[in-house]
């Protein structure tokens, strides 16, 4: 469970925010934004399971069978169930009727499904309604004490688990790139990560030309670059990092000298990261110095994303956001070239925006040659 003073410290932004808004009510469902003001985690299910906060509470309606796992995994203690013999909107409405929503504004979870969004319309037909984020994005952006320790385990992990994988050199090659993503994920759990964040990505020759190939059964060969990219969850928050490799063998001629250049161009838009700038600037330091090294046209998606609850959250480093960066901002740098039909090289680490600049949180060899090779 996240420690309850911190639970306490995000409900009292969040309700300050509403208050000052004119806001009466976020409204969240089974997401990483009810475990982010609970503490409370579960999957989305057919059964209605709300938060509510408002300027002044916050209180559960729940299934009955929840009740005391809600009560033990959060400090908030106010729980409405109802049993699977009811109408779960009768309760709905009486919790309306006292937090006075019958034409307010509520903002409900970006995530929640169709079907509990129509039935919040439905039995407040005068309210309005507007999306979580609007005031919770603000609230997740700058990572507290606790997010960051946990991100800095997740990516501890990771570092250990890519250099553990990397040794094994010449005995990768005959592995399929599905055998090699299971092998990480036995690693990710044997070091103490819960499982994968993501589904690994284990893009193997042409298939690393392809930024969103997860793994297939194509046996990695000698002279291969693999495109590796992965991370484990820590307390409820994700590793996220990338390296390209060459097992073994001499890689294609013009490997080199692209790895040279992505490796550059992330060093440049980590150089440019620090408080104040706008995300679209780091995104731009990667893209200029690709440009200049003949690849700007490979290089197909944006910088980086970021990463907390989600892995893939706000800020976005993109060519187009001029969000300004603040301390605290976790979020990936990762740029990319792309040779269709030959092969691919990403190289990303996670960076924490300090006062001064940025901490990264990765820190394992970003060289493409096999590690004994470099010692």
């Amino acid at each position: 469970m996240i420690d309850e003073t911190a639970i306490d410290d995000r409900l009292e932004r969040a309700r300050d925010r509403l208050a000052a808004r004119g806001i009466d009510a976020l409204v969240c469902f089974p997401s990483s934004n009810m475990y982010y003001l609970s503490g409370f985690e579960d999957e989305p299910m057919e059964r209605h399971l709300f938060l509510f906060v408002s300027p002044d509470r916050a209180l559960f309606l729940a299934p009955e069978m929840y009740d005391h796992q809600i009560r033990d995994e959060s400090p908030i203690d106010d729980v409405r169930t109802w049993s699977d013999d009811e109408d779960p909107t009768a309760l709905l409405a009486s919790i309306g009727d006292e937090l006075d929503l019958a034409g307010g504004q509520l903002l409900v979870d970006d995530r929640m499904w169709a079907l509990f969004t129509q039935d919040l319309r439905k039995t407040f037909p005068d309210a309005s309604f507007g999306l979580a984020s609007a005031v919770l994005e603000d609230l997740r952006l700058r990572k507290d004490d606790a997010e960051l320790e946990a991100l800095r385990e997740a990516a501890r992990i990771s570092d250990a688990v890519s250099e553990s994988v990397r040794e094994l050199g010449p005995d990768a090659v005959g592995l399929t790139e599905r055998e090699l993503a299971r092998e990480i994920g036995r690693r990710l759990e044997e070091a103490g990560g819960d499982g994968v964040s993501f589904e690994t990505v284990v893009g193997s020759g042409p298939n690393g030309a392809r930024p969103h190939h997860r793994h297939g059964e194509r046996t990695i060969e000698s002279g291969d670059p693999v495109v590796l990219d992965f991370g484990t969850w820590t307390a409820g928050y994700p590793g996220d990092q990338t390296r390209t490799v060459v097992f073994d063998g001499d890689p294609p001629a013009e490997f080199e000298d692209v790895h040279d250049a992505v490796l550059a161009a992330q060093q440049a838009a980590i150089d440019a990261v620090e408080p104040g700038i706008e995300a679209r600037e780091v995104d731009r330091a990667a893209r200029e110095l690709l440009e200049k090294r003949g690849y700007g046209d490979r290089f197909v998606h944006r910088t980086g994303h970021g990463v907390g609850l989600d892995v893939h959250e706000p800020p976005y480093i993109t060519s187009e956001n001029d969000r300004k960066i603040e301390p605290g901002m976790v979020f990936s740098v990762e740029p990319g070239v792309y040779l269709e039909g030959e092969f691919g090289v990403r190289i990303e680490d996670l960076v924490v925006v300090t006062d001064d600049g940025c901490e990264r949180l990765n820190d394992s060899p970003r060289t493409w040659r096999p590690l004994d090779a470099d010692s």
